[in-house]
């Protein structure tokens, strides 16, 4: 058989594991150790001159483990496995999703430098960018969907620091809208700045769509990032980020989570590849139960409006359904709603959720549901909640793996008592 045609999951059991190395288990066990022990001396130097980037590791040459801050059994196989989704080279997996977007930031920005990025993203984001990055002298840009190719690089040559565009940073689709960010847009905006001198990074956050349902990096992205918490954990029990890209990129991203000493631990590793072998089953069945569930709330009578990827096919743009379908595989599993109303009836029709949990984070089994003004986007300019339709009435949904009747049944009730 030849396993390089077989797909992504059907390599989530075994790929990059030799059971033989660990006395025949059936499954990765956890290597719950700091330290590793080297055959001798010159193994040992040999192993570091790699790690430390002293020399290029040979064509037929093991990379050593050293130390669980580099490396770790649990670590390496699960970064190999993530690396099938997204066809990516290399990839760094954190100890939480804003680790591994603050790490790529940092890596590829310095004092003086200028960022785009697009409006809204997650709250946590939008803090770094506007508040710890004006820390380290970076400024940056926001644009939201819809805006043009022309529209954008005029906003950045407004600036005054069009030389300085060190990054393009976006989330699409957005949380918590589903506005969707077109990717080969920004890259064409990246080549618009990049010149001999500079390259200018282009990264997307891919958390909504899961390693499934889109693919930035076959879009024109450099790096592509994950909330691990979200889809790849899949459970709500663990928190864990990652960021796939080339050998180049990762190479710098990797260097720079060794000395901020951020990486996931062995057990967060071997929790994560326990959830890469469910991945595909169980965001197939949240994307298909969250057709129904948007189908139902398109046509209830206290629902204003619904922020679902498969309502554009029918209310969207030419431009937004022309890169729906370019760009994503699925409409995925995410769901925001205007409940007829505002806070108060927004917090009346969450008070009295039932089944659906009232709690923040997505992705996983279970289906939650909060309400971001107040809650994940609680520290977003309020001028910019207000322009990007993040309200008083705004809800978002996360479906779950539940039978769709019930969560039906269960949004209906709390809609009737808000």
């Amino acid at each position: 058989m030849d396993y390089s045609q077989l797909k992504p999951e059907s390599l989530m059991m075994s790929y990059g594991y030799k059971p033989s190395l660990s006395e025949g288990a059936i499954k990765c066990p956890i290597f719950q150790t700091s330290t590793f022990v080297f055959s001798n001396a010159l193994e040992g130097k040999r192993f570091f001159e790699v790690a430390y980037g002293l020399r290029e590791k040979e064509n037929d040459e093991e990379l050593g483990l050293i130390y669980s801050r580099l490396n770790n059994p649990d670590l390496e196989i699960l970064e190999n496995r993530l690396c099938l989704w997204d066809n990516a080279e290399d990839c760094a997996v954190f100890e939480s999703g804003m680790s591994a977007i603050s790490t790529a930031m940092m890596e590829f920005m310095q004092p003086g430098d200028l960022l785009l990025y697009s409006k809204p993203v997650y709250g946590g984001t939008d803090h770094f960018i506007n508040h710890f990055l004006k820390k380290l002298n970076i400024e940056s840009v926001g644009f939201r969907a819809g805006e043009t190719k022309e529209e954008i690089i005029q906003r950045i040559e407004a600036s005054g620091k069009a030389d300085k565009l060190a990054m393009i940073h976006i989330e699409t689709p957005a949380n918590p809208t589903n506005a969707i960010i077109d990717i080969e847009l920004c890259a064409e905006i990246k080549s618009y700045f990049t010149t001999s001198e500079r390259e200018v990074i282009l990264s997307v956050d891919n958390t909504y769509m899961g390693p499934l349902w889109q693919h930035p990096l076959s879009h024109g992205a450099d790096l592509v990032l994950y909330s691990a918490t979200k889809y790849i954990g899949g459970h709500s029990d663990v928190i864990a980020g990652a960021c796939l890209g080339s050998k180049e990129h990762m190479g710098r991203v990797k260097g720079l989570r060794t000395f901020l000493g951020n990486m996931a631990g062995p057990w967060t590793g071997w929790l994560l590849m326990r959830s890469l072998e469910t991945l595909k089953v169980r965001m197939d069945q949240q994307a298909q139960n969250a057709e129904y569930v948007a189908a139902f709330l398109n046509n209830h009578p206290k629902v204003e409006h619904v922020y679902y990827l498969g309502n554009t096919t029918k209310h969207g743009s030419e431009t937004e359904k022309e890169v729906l379908q370019r760009q994503y595989k699925s409409f995925g599993a995410m769901i925001a709603f205007d409940v007829i109303g505002g806070e108060k009836e927004a917090f009346a029709f969450l008070d009295n959720l039932k089944l659906i949990k009232l709690a923040v984070s997505l992705g996983g089994t279970e289906s939650l549901a909060e309400h971001p003004q107040t809650m994940t986007h609680a520290d977003v300019a309020a001028e910019d909640k207000e322009a990007m339709n993040i309200t008083e009435k705004l809800i978002r949904l996360s479906v779950g793996v539940e039978n769709y009747n019930d969560l039906i049944a269960d949004l209906e009730q709390a809609l009737e008592n808000c």
